[in-house]
């Protein structure tokens, strides 16, 4: 992405402003409409890792901050998004993993809490409801926030096939879930 004059709010600039962003508080992106200003040699795999000009991003603070940016819009395509600039990445199949499942301690209804490979964490409910992926072998994953999903990684997914009952369902939030293609 170019830098644009003297402007503090590029993806350079933010890599330094946002330090929090990667500890769990996110940039108001959905506030941030910028012009599309061109694609970037940027990927998501299908097994969750980034890539940048065809080598992977091993900083983990780099994939939390980029993902901390990144949405999905009407079109269908990726973005990531500052005040002033957004540029077009790919991904392969979802940008995000789930990595961990598990019940809320004490939580009435039961409700499942997803861990991501970024750090985020979300709720199993109504607005988060689990759904098949027939193009990953009818692995489970998740809609979470600006357009984002979570596909479910094996262990995480073999976590929760344990969890299933007799009916090939979940309980969580309350809500019943089919899990059976």
């Amino acid at each position: 992405m170019s830098e644009r004059g003297d402007s503090k709010d590029t993806i350079a600039d933010l890599l330094g402003q946002l330090g929090s962003a990667t500890e769990g508080s996110a940039p108001p992106i959905h506030l941030w409409n910028p012009e599309h200003c061109g694609d970037i040699d940027m990927e998501i795999r299908r097994d969750g890792s980034w890539w940048h000009e065809g080598r992977p991003i091993k900083r983990e603070k780099l994939v939390k901050l980029f993902a901390s940016v990144l949405r999905r819009e009407e079109d269908g395509e990726y973005y990531l998004v500052t005040p002033v600039e957004k540029a077009r990445i790919t991904v392969e199949l979802h940008p995000l993993l789930v990595t961990d499942v598990d019940y809320v301690p004490e939580s009435e209804p039961k409700t499942l809490l997803l861990s991501l490979n970024t750090g985020g964490q979300v709720l199993m409910d109504e607005a988060h409801p689990p759904k098949l992926e027939p193009r990953a072998g009818h692995a489970v994953y998740v809609e979470i926030n600006r357009g984002l999903t979570a596909l479910f990684s094996r262990s995480a997914w073999y976590r929760l096939a344990s969890m299933l009952d007799d009916k090939g369902q979940i309980e969580s939030a309350g809500q019943h879930f089919n899990l059976l293609p």
